[in-house]
């Protein structure tokens, strides 16, 4: 599934890539594929750091649609739907700092787009769930998560887009295919650009 355009969320116009996630989202530590590090690799603290490059594909590039099935972390159903709505994934973990850090523009997004039906879905393979639903009340979060204990999710999202760092956010088109991905934290303004592109197509 090629990209077709390939953008940066972040001003910085280059940076190195992350690697592949490996045996679930837990890791020892954290580095590029090039082996070197930077700032946001940090050894030891179970998280791997994305650069915050953004990719997008074209209506006429994307691949087939992602339905992710589970329950949340209070054992009630969570579905991403066979499309008709945008729908946001986010991969996160209560002791991963950029998804402390990204958490409030990911709640600005949810809140401004509801009335557009724009639906966030989570998904979080590590936690139990005191501290994952202890994050979700700190942080006001609004939206379910898929309590992935035995990563099947995780394959499925996988199996269709690389998903290479923790946090990632994953935009679904209205036919539920993967139009965006954006590698480690975003920030409010790039999301909802974002996500109001696809918006935009269903008026094209």
């Amino acid at each position: 599934m090629p990209p077709a355009s390939t953008r940066r969320a972040s001003r910085s116009t280059s940076g190195p890539l992350v690697g592949l996630v490996l045996g679930g989202l837990l890791l020892a530590g954290c580095a590029a594929e090039s082996g070197s590090t930077s700032p946001d690799d940090v050894v030891g603290q179970g998280y791997q750091s994305g650069d915050g490059s953004l990719r997008t594909w074209a209506v006429d590039d994307r691949g087939e649609p992602v339905r992710l099935v589970g329950e949340d972390f209070e054992g009630n159903p969570v579905d991403t739907g066979a499309g008709g709505s945008v729908v946001v994934l986010n991969t996160w973990y209560a002791a991963c700092p950029p998804c402390r850090a990204e958490a409030p523009d990911l709640l600005e997004v949810a809140t401004g787009r509801a009335d557009d039906g724009v639906r966030f879905v989570g998904i979080n393979g590590t936690d139990d769930a005191g501290a994952a639903l202890a994050f979700e009340r700190e942080h006001d979060v609004t939206w379910p998560s898929i309590a992935d204990t035995d990563g099947s999710v995780m394959a499925t999202l996988q199996g269709v887009v690389p998903v290479q760092a923790v946090p990632t956010t994953v935009v679904l088109d209205l036919e539920g295919r993967v139009a965006a991905r954006v590698l480690g934290q975003v920030d409010a303004s790039t999301l909802d650009g974002l996500v109001a592109d696809v918006l935009a197509e269903s008026d094209g």
